[in-house]
């Protein structure tokens, strides 16, 4: 039998609540969603912009809660016959669980952070340890105040690696976090612009990555980009947090991995790179070259940890991109199918380049076309206007044939788009669905992105249910 993720008394000695109830001897998991939650499983009452989870407390014993952490002045407010432990506030308790998860174990942790990447290095990490032993990552995109405590909260006290998100919108969001995981390696794949609303400049979201260095063990190491413009200035900055070692990716010679060479294929690329001094050639079987430049951060921390370089290498063929980050899907139209590449999720000047570079590099069967269908990138500040209009060149030279744009920003672009280019504008993604499907013809190769609060999304589910999805193992 299996050791259970948290004894009861472990939990309450975490957490400093007292037990109220029969709460059950042990805790198999840990959940803030009711309708996820499994039997066994700690119901944690976070509450949130939108929900309290006080008030799902009910439906989290029905779906067979082992106990729910709840804040001592709402307990008058819910079951009576409930399994309980009482704290003053049940995300400050999360913390301290997340902190003794991590003061338990011996497993080697890795924290990834950067303006884009971050999400698609720590899965390739995921990937990569499971080679070389158990291993413990972040769900989703779980990297924020109370992501990452639940992240850690969930940790086996058997697990060898474990692999952290860490993202912020702000200074001074990092700092608390790394310290609760302190990461024996640290990557950053890159700082560009992004949240330049909260920032002002790119120099200033150099330093607010470069809080990572702040929670690393003291014989931890620093994964640094060397191609990235701000390299100088976060090698600096962790000089001064006193980092005793850094590392170095990337195309430039002087790097400690180097890429030598690649070549991109259909929905992949195959990689000769010299990783720390040793030579290795791998396939990567998810398109883009920003997958190809984090994969180098990725085998350097694989090295760092100790686990296996080859075993890595081989993982990576299994890489593919998920849903929201560059899934590719096939869709069934009359008299042929199309591609769709799905990379709602999120948008910024960086990713969305990186985007339509891996448009530009999918092979198009003629008459079928190149789709941009491209919304809002967020929180740029004042400059917002100006980056809209600067993907005009990567849009060229990604030889996209028509672009559909939505949001007000993008109504920049839009008005210096060549008119042979123009698809369709509308203020609201969901005003593009019409135009577009009308416009879809087989061969086509459609890319939806923007950022988050653009909803994008729905313009992705809706072009699923209207073209019913074939087999996608020749798309992905």
């Amino acid at each position: 039998m299996s050791e259970p993720l948290w004894t009861l008394d472990d939990f309450l000695a975490a957490t400093g609540g007292e037990k109220r109830g029969d709460a059950a001897d042990t805790v198999t998991g840990i959940s803030i969603d009711s309708r996820t939650l499994e039997p066994g499983e700690a119901f944690i009452c976070i509450i949130g912009d939108r929900f309290d989870g006080h008030d799902f407390v009910a439906a989290a014993f029905e779906a067979g809660a082992s106990l729910a952490l709840v804040a001592s002045d709402r307990l008058a407010d819910l079951p009576a016959d409930g399994r309980y432990v009482v704290v003053e506030d049940p995300l400050e308790a999360l913390r301290q669980l997340g902190i003794a998860a991590r003061a338990r174990t011996e497993a080697k942790i890795i924290g990834v952070t950067g303006s884009v990447g971050k999400t698609g290095t720590k899965e390739a990490l995921r990937l990569c340890l499971e080679r070389s032993g158990k291993v413990h990552a972040s769900v989703a995109s779980f990297n924020n105040h109370w992501g990452v405590p639940l992240t850690l909260a969930r940790m086996p006290r058997d697990t060898e690696y474990g692999v952290f998100e860490i993202g912020m919108n702000h200074a001074g969001e990092i700092t608390p976090l790394v310290k609760m995981v302190r990461p024996n390696a640290v990557i950053i794949t890159t700082v560009e612009p992004v949240h330049l609303e909260y920032f002002g400049s790119v120099e200033r979201i150099a330093q607010a990555k470069a809080e990572i260095f702040v929670g690393l063990e003291p014989d931890g190491v620093a994964i640094l980009n060397r191609d990235n413009d701000q390299f100088d200035l976060l090698a600096f900055l962790a000089g001064a947090a006193r980092v005793p070692r850094i590392k170095t990716f990337g195309e430039t010679e002087t790097a400690d991995t180097v890429l030598e060479k690649h070549i991109q294929q259909a929905g992949g690329s195959s990689v000769n790179a010299r990783v720390l001094g040793q030579e290795i050639t791998y396939k990567i079987g998810a398109a883009g070259r920003h997958h190809v430049k984090n994969s180098l951060a990725v085998l350097t921390a694989v090295v760092e940890v100790g686990a296996n370089l080859a075993m890595a290498g081989l993982a990576l063929a299994d890489m593919h991109a998920p849903k929201g980050r560059g899934e590719m899907s096939r869709l069934g139209l009359g008299g042929g199918h199309a591609f769709l590449v799905d990379d709602s999720y999120n948008a910024n000047p960086a990713s969305m380049k990186a985007a339509l570079a891996v448009m530009g590099e999918t092979p198009v069967k003629r008459p079928g076309r190149r789709i941009a269908v491209i919304g809002d990138m967020l929180e740029l500040g004042e400059d917002s206007g100006a980056l809209h209009i600067d993907l005009m060149t990567p849009l060229k030279d990604a030889e996209i044939d028509l672009v559909f744009c939505a949001g007000h920003y993008m109504h920049e672009l839009w008005t210096v788009l060549p008119k042979a280019m123009r698809g369709a504008y509308s203020d609201l993604a969901s005003g593009l669905k019409d135009m577009l499907f009308a416009d879809i013809r087989p061969g086509d190769v459609i890319m939806i992105k923007g950022s988050l609060g653009t909803r994008m999304g729905p313009l992705v589910d809706a072009l699923k249910k209207e073209f019913p999805l074939e087999d996608d193992t020749e798309a992905a």
